[in-house]
């Protein structure tokens, strides 16, 4: 392996469809990931407009504009598409640099809930490397942003992206959890992805009349009346709440527009919580840079001989 290879960008082979129903709207959707030069990002397509419209929206943090619930994307009185991020946590957890996503609804479909659907779609496409070197994000110092009892902080790392993500709910089905990752596509592979969204059945008439989770069903969410978890076929893991959080967290914080290299650090997170602390990264020019060399630990792991690269929301909880 050349040294350079960790840090060459990536997109997809071929193009592949992806169709569901939005968790939201409850209408069917149906996006397609399309092969995307490299420097192009991930961006939007947004089909299905009056008048037969198209649209651009760039999958950065400053394009969004609500995160109630799910993260949204794009101005809603000209083009925008909600719960985006399960998939961007799909694209950033395999380093996927580069992706146009044209998609005919304003909404990302749930399918199950995770991100599992969207890494067997990439895995059908093919990932193939790129001779651009991939751009990186570099947290310099740390940022510390707080909401109600939570907060979220950004803090310097020589290499990676490390999560550190805690949640805290009355419900003792939940309670108290807290999970790490050194995040790689094998953990987002094995830890993340297949974590579900969650939300509580007492929260269902009030989400409703506010025009939330119309397609919400066992399929799709982790469902809790009181203490009992509904679906029948329980929990894919025994910390799956905490899980998911760290996948929302993934894929909200890839609107950075490249790879972050630093930790994360989140107590009681949620999509509003993600964004405010980009937000305030970007906020202060002296707390972040953008190199394009690849992190020191890939390049050791490269020099060790290490194997080729892995192939590579919603929650109803309030944030």
């Amino acid at each position: 392996m050349s040294l350079n290879k960790l840090g060459r960008q990536t997109t997809i082979r071929d193009r592949v469809t992806i169709s569901g129903f939005g968790v939201h709207s409850n209408a069917p959707v149906s996006l397609i990931l399309h092969p995307a030069d490299a420097n192009s990002g991930i961006v939007f397509l947004r089909t299905g407009l009056s008048n037969g419209r198209e649209r651009l929206i760039e999958a950065k943090w400053s394009n969004v504009s609500q995160t109630e619930l799910c993260t949204v994307l794009g101005d809603s009185s000209l083009a925008s598409v909600s719960t985006v991020e399960h998939l961007l946590a799909a694209l950033s957890g395999l380093n996927i640099d580069n992706v146009m996503i044209e998609v005919d609804g304003p909404e990302a479909p749930i399918m199950d809930g995770s991100a599992a659907a969207f890494v067997a779609a990439i895995d059908q496409a093919g990932i193939v490397e790129q001779s651009r070197p991939r751009r990186h994000l570099k947290v310099l110092k740390p940022v510390r942003v707080e909401r109600g009892r939570g907060f979220a902080e950004l803090r310097p790392a020589e290499w990676g992206f490390h999560l550190d993500i805690e949640i805290d709910f009355a419900a003792a089905a939940i309670g108290r959890q807290r999970r790490t990752f050194d995040l790689d596509p094998a953990t987002f592979r094995s830890e993340i992805a297949r974590a579900r969204t969650f939300g509580f059945v007492s929260d269902v008439e009030r989400l409703w009349k506010m025009g939330f989770a119309l397609g919400s069903s066992l399929d799709n969410c982790i469902a809790l009346d009181g203490e009992r978890i509904l679906n029948p076929e329980g929990l894919r893991y025994a910390d799956e709440f905490v899980r998911h959080k760290a996948l929302d967290s993934v894929g909200d914080l890839s609107l950075a527009g490249a790879p972050i290299i630093g930790g994360y650090r989140s107590y009681m997170p949620g999509h509003n919580m993600n964004f405010l602390a980009l937000e305030a990264l970007f906020a202060d020019k002296s707390a972040y840079e953008f190199i394009e060399t690849a992190p020191r630990r890939e390049l050791a792991v490269a020099r060790a001989g290490a194997g080729a690269l892995a192939h590579a929301t919603y929650a109803a909880e309030v944030d």
